[in-house]
């Protein structure tokens, strides 16, 4: 490949056929492709290696600080876990498309951030943006956004992704106005775009932190509207041979 070249495929981003164009010269000459038909496959190649750097681009993005996969979460260590109903859940694969919140709640340790990630990953991986964060740090930063009256724009990056998990709801208490942005945020979700959420505490303890009767009953009442709310309060900890918190 001559030096013009290589300065027109890196003009045009073309980083594949930069990579690969021995590679795809050889193989053309093998096979016996006509002009057409080694186009074809050049940019057939081209936009495979684009959406597979896309989809690691979505990965990272995310911020999800364990990689969970569905196919390796311990079920049989969990014999109280509806097993059947999370893989038929994950499997029909609806929940973006139909704007269901998915809520897992139970102790610490026994397993919900692993099962929320893994429908984390599964959405990026089917071509959808995502973002994972825990509570902790969704509340700090909508405080800083309220001192410094940077609120639309955090609230706009949340609401961009197609599907948001917010891990450990329950962890930190609330201040009114962190209450207020909290409950902003889902309710613009709501009925929108899909939201993830674990928590160890049940709804009927979350006024013991975010400490707003009626925004906390409005918010549950959003939240639970249309949603699947999997029940883990029976479940053990797996924290001996698992590395995630949750």
């Amino acid at each position: 490949m001559d030096e013009e070249l290589t300065k027109t495929l890196k003009y045009l981003r073309l980083w594949g056929l930069l990579a690969h164009w021995d590679e795809y010269l050889a193989l053309a000459g093998q096979r016996g492709f006509s002009p057409a038909r080694l186009l074809r496959y050049v940019l057939e190649e081209e936009s495979k290696i684009r959406a597979e750097n896309a989809r690691k681009l979505r990965l990272q993005r995310a911020r999800i600080p364990e990689p969970w996969l569905m196919e390796t979460f311990p079920f049989e260590r969990q014999p109280k876990l509806d097993k059947k109903r999370i893989l038929s859940l994950y499997d029909a694969f609806d929940f973006l498309s139909k704007s269901q919140n998915l809520i897992w709640v139970g102790p610490t340790g026994c397993g919900k951030t692993g099962l929320a990630t893994g429908f984390l990953i599964q959405a990026i991986q089917r071509g959808y943006t995502g973002r994972f964060v825990s509570f902790a740090e969704l509340i700090a930063e909508l405080f800083r956004s309220a001192a410094d009256h940077s609120e639309p724009q955090v609230l706009k990056r949340y609401l961009s992704y197609d599907c948001l998990l917010i891990d450990e709801i329950g962890y930190v208490e609330v201040e009114p106005a962190q209450v207020g942005l909290f409950f902003t945020l889902l309710h613009k979700r709501h009925r929108r775009m899909p939201t993830l959420i674990t928590s160890n505490l049940g709804f009927s303890e979350w006024r013991s932190f975010l400490k707003n009767d009626h925004l906390t009953a409005a918010l549950i009442d959003r939240l639970t509207e249309n949603s699947h709310v999997i029940n883990m309060r029976q479940c053990v900890s797996l924290r001996p041979k698992l590395t995630s918190d949750s």
